[in-house]
């Protein structure tokens, strides 16, 4: 089954811009940019939205919740079913804490594991949709409360990885919509992916 909705988590306004917890948008705004996509707002989906024609596979929606994060699940079942779209068709690109900073890792199935906009997803999703997972942990340091790491500005040094990373994200990004999961999955969540 081919993808046809790729949405990228985070909160909305400045004050969230350059955070962790809006990796997903970070990586879909960059996509968006390689291929000459342009933003439009949606009120009946709560959301920033852009269409992409990929021959042969046909219209791929590209999309950022303007919903806080809690809620972006509402967002994504709107424009999922106003399209038609099956949950295996979505992509949803978020951060992850349990994975090493600079890692991806792509994953079919799982709980929310304290990501309160995949468990939104799971709530008004259920399961099936597949998760491009972003990397940055580990938390430091460890007493740090979560809320506030998560919302935290990157550093300046995992400002300047993220950048150098963020064209290896859009190529796994890609790879997972023009080979398949399958295939993504076997190169991308390697210790050392090519």
């Amino acid at each position: 089954m081919s993808i046809s909705l790729v949405a990228g988590l985070g909160n909305p306004g400045p004050e969230y811009r350059h955070t962790r917890h809006n990796a997903g948008w970070m990586l879909v705004d960059a996509c968006a940019k390689k291929h000459g996509l342009s933003w439009r707002t949606s009120s009946k989906f709560n959301a920033k939205i852009a269409r992409w024609d990929r021959a042969p596979s046909g219209a791929c929606w590209l999309m950022k919740p303007t919903t806080f994060m809690n809620e972006s699940g509402c967002s994504v079942r709107a424009l999922a079913k106003f399209y038609r779209i099956p949950s295996p068709a979505i992509v949803v690109l978020c951060d992850d804490l349990t994975i090493e900073f600079g890692r991806i890792k792509i994953t079919k199935a799982g709980g929310a594991g304290g990501h309160n906009g995949v468990a939104s997803l799971l709530r008004e999703l259920a399961v099936g949709f597949i998760r491009y997972r972003i990397g940055i942990g580990p938390k430091y340091p460890r007493e740090a409360n979560l809320t506030d790491f998560v919302l935290g500005q990157f550093n300046r040094q995992e400002q300047a990885l993220f950048a150098q990373k963020l064209e290896s994200y859009v190529n796994g990004l890609e790879l997972l919509l023009h080979s398949g999961v399958d295939a993504a999955m076997n190169q991308l969540n390697r210790k050392n992916p090519p």
